[in-house]
């Protein structure tokens, strides 16, 4: 299977399934002398880990990741480093009766259809848990960026029709939802309350804001900086939509008003407003890159469902094992880190961009 591999310098490859021994990554390009230990990793994957609400799956897992290479004396060697999370709660019986059916809304009929064969334990490769080894190798890169000043705000914009109307940094993690609206946050509640006496899911919307972001990064053709972390962000499984800056609400507007005017502010060119989100001709420009994922409702639901079984006979389902009712508190982290990983790789290939950087680098 091909397209496990993600980035040209900083690189990493994801491994495992959701019912095998473990979940891991290798990741490559990583600078040697960074200070690196499992705690700074671990506090990003408990972000995403199960079993912390009433909103998330009841899978016990601890999540506990181990480093196996490329970490000596508590730094990075500039060798690959290669981490794994052992899987320890497997109830792969669940899924026994899914061998012989597609599940709406799942990867396994195309998974039948590419490969003719499929790991039906909670979806094997496919599964949400794949994304643990996203989120281990983001971890390593959101530090570097931190300390190059660049930070990350990820939080719940949208879970159905409820949508923030304030925004309250304060609030975010005060709430199971990670909304930055507590108002908005019980609304969101009630109605995923709703949605799971109706044995129903629900979908929602992350927003990620990052600052301290350099003028320049991004290539102007095919590997615009706003391209490639929409692709990183939809090879998150749940992902159904993206957009950046404005968004689909430039399309309603007209130039004079989503154009962002220039100013000189003591002596610094910036701009007066962000309806780019960040990025001009696939360039970043050195204000905030504002974006947003749509994250489609949690495809295993307790309702009886109508599919397919291989031989093509149509019967009715009714899916057990352990679901999310809502995808998006889980899924914040993933998307944060993705981000993360495109913003350093885009980083470290923009150091070739100009002669003069490589002159300097060498000379100094």
């Amino acid at each position: 299977m091909s397209g496990s591999t993600f980035g040209t310098i900083f690189k990493i490859t994801t491994w495992g399934e959701s019912h095998g021994k473990g979940i891991g990554v290798v990741v490559d390009g990583c600078p040697a002398g960074l200070e690196l230990c499992e705690e700074d990793i671990q506090k990003f994957l408990d972000r995403r880990k199960p079993g912390q609400s009433r909103y998330a799956t009841p899978r016990k897992e601890d999540d506990t990741v181990e480093i196996l290479s490329g970490i000596f004396q508590g730094k990075t060697t500039g060798t690959p480093i290669s981490l794994v999370v052992f899987n320890h709660t497997q109830r792969s019986k669940d899924y026994g009766e899914i061998a012989s059916y597609y599940r709406p809304g799942h990867a396994d009929y195309t998974f039948d259809c590419k490969y003719g064969f499929r790991d039906y334990r909670g979806g094997g490769r496919s599964s949400g848990r794949e994304t643990i080894g996203r989120v281990a190798a983001g971890a390593i890169a959101v530090k570097l960026l931190n300390q190059m000043g660049i930070s990350f705000c990820t939080y719940t914009r949208s879970i159905g029709p409820i949508a923030i109307n304030t925004f309250d940094p304060s609030v975010i993690d005060a709430n199971p939802l990670y909304m930055p609206d507590a108002d908005a946050a019980r609304q969101a509640e009630d109605y995923l309350e709703t949605c799971m006496q109706n044995h129903n899911s629900a979908g929602g919307i992350i927003e990620c804001t990052i600052d301290g972001v350099p003028a320049g990064l991004g290539d102007p053709v095919f590997d615009k900086l706003d391209a490639n972390l929409a692709k990183a962000i939809f090879s998150i499984g749940a992902v159904k939509g993206f957009e950046i800056g404005d968004g689909f609400d430039a399309a309603r507007s007209t130039g004079l008003d989503n154009n962002d005017n220039f100013q000189n502010i003591d002596g610094h060119i910036t701009k007066s407003t962000n309806h780019a989100g960040g990025i001009l001709g696939g360039i970043s420009d050195g204000t905030q890159i504002v974006f947003r994922a749509a994250i489609k409702p949690t495809p295993s639901i307790y309702t009886t469902q109508r599919t397919c079984q291989q031989d093509g006979t149509e019967r009715d389902i009714n899916i057990k094992g352990r679901h999310d009712p809502i995808i998006v508190p889980r899924a914040l982290v993933v998307v944060e880190t993705m981000a993360a990983l495109t913003l350093l790789d885009a980083l470290m290939t923009n150091m070739t961009a100009q002669t003069t950087s490589i002159i300097d680098f060498y000379q100094n």
